[in-house]
Order: C-alpha cells, then structure tokens, then sequence
C-alpha cells in the first residue's frame, strides 16, 4: 500500500519538525515545504503555526501561499490546520488588530476572555494544558473522520490565548477552559482544523492523524 503524501506547510510560523515526525511515526510521508508546486503534488495538507495571527498571515501572503491554501481547498483534498493554522482558516481576527484570515470557513477568532459575560473573572491566559474534546458537531465530512476511535475521555495538549467562539457556524468540537465555552474544532467538507495540537497529544493524537490520513 503506497504511504500518503503530506504536505506540510513550511511559511516561517510553526513547529514543523513535531508534525513531521508524527506524520512519518503513523506511516505518513512528510513533504515540508514552501513551494506550492510541490505540496501541490500531496493528497493531504497540513497548516501548522505558532504564534500572532497578524505575523502568520503576512508570512503567507509573502510567500504568495494564501492563494494556493485556496485553490488547494477547491479541490477538495484533505487538509488540517492546527493551531495558529486553524486560525489561519477564518475570515478575521482580532490579535492585537482587526485582520484578514484566508476567509476559508466563516468566524472570527478572539480573545478567550471574550468569551465570558463575567467581567470579574480571572482567566489565567495562554491556556496551557490539556482538555477533552466534545465533537458535538462533528457529524459529517472529514471533522467526523478525525474523531473516529475516539472517546469523550479523551485529552488533547492547548496552547493558546485566542479562539473561534463557541457559537461559529464552523465549529466541529468545543472545549471549555476556565468555565468558557469555546471552539477547539472547526470543519467544512474535507477542510478541518483544531485548535489543539494532534501532534503534541500522545497516542491519542495520534489515532486523530491516522483519520485524517486514512484513504
């Protein structure tokens, strides 16, 4: 049986050799990379990224692979944003400034402690750690996929001070930290992404990677 090709989208902002080498542990071929005509030649894409979502757009726009992220999605092959890159995805956010994401899935990411009607809440922030994941909305295309084998006691590693809110008509799975509800899945069709880091989550990361690379 041939190894499916992931792309892994090299554009300055990410830890790329942990998804790499999770890619390469559960049999997957770990193509990182900056030039479009190669990652254009993977069945799968990942977008990883780490860090300011203003910074991560503008590395992707000069790289010009905000138009082939785009293109990539039309065509309907598997793709994963994780993190920063599920951010990417969404049509704003507003890190430091209101900015323009890819526009992929509709929503906008802010801050956590948005989230919460409780002005005198003292949310700690980034939240670090883990949590379970409730796939409540994961019933369909590849957000269903990747939840496969999965269960409700299930934890996945976060790190992360924004997110897309609860309520996002994108939202896949929600997680709740601090008493606030929150987005830590997103999906539409074969484009997905999570805001925990699969690769960076044990053996359960894992079996979620293995979905989304399944034929």
């Amino acid at each position: 049986m041939a190894r499916a090709k992931v792309g892994i989208v090299n554009y300055g902002v990410g830890n790329l050799r942990s998804v790499a080498n999770a890619i390469r542990h559960i049999g997957g071929d770990a193509v990182v990379s900056s030039d479009a005509a190669e990652l254009d030649t993977c069945g799968h894409l990942i977008l990883p990224g780490v860090g300011a979502f203003p910074h991560g757009i503008n590395a992707l726009k000069e790289r010009q692979l905000d138009k082939f992220l785009g293109r990539y999605v039309a065509s309907d092959r598997p793709c994963l944003g994780i993190c920063l890159g599920m951010q990417l995805l969404m049509e704003h956010s507003s890190e430091f400034q209101l900015t323009n994401g890819l526009g992929l899935l509709p929503g906008t990411v802010e801050s956590l402690k948005s989230f919460t009607q409780d002005t005198n809440t003292n949310i700690r922030l980034p939240n670090v750690g883990w949590l379970p994941v409730d796939p409540m909305n994961a019933s369909q295309g590849l957000a269903k996929r990747l939840f496969e084998d999965l269960t409700p006691e299930d934890k996945f590693y976060f790190v992360h001070s924004f997110a897309v809110g609860p309520k996002s008509t994108s939202s896949a799975a929600q997680s709740e930290y601090s008493g606030i509800q929150f987005t830590s899945a997103v999906g539409r069709g074969q484009l997905v992404g999570t805001q925990f880091h699969p690769e960076k989550s044990g053996e359960t990361g894992l079996t979620m990677l293995r979905n989304f690379i399944a034929e």
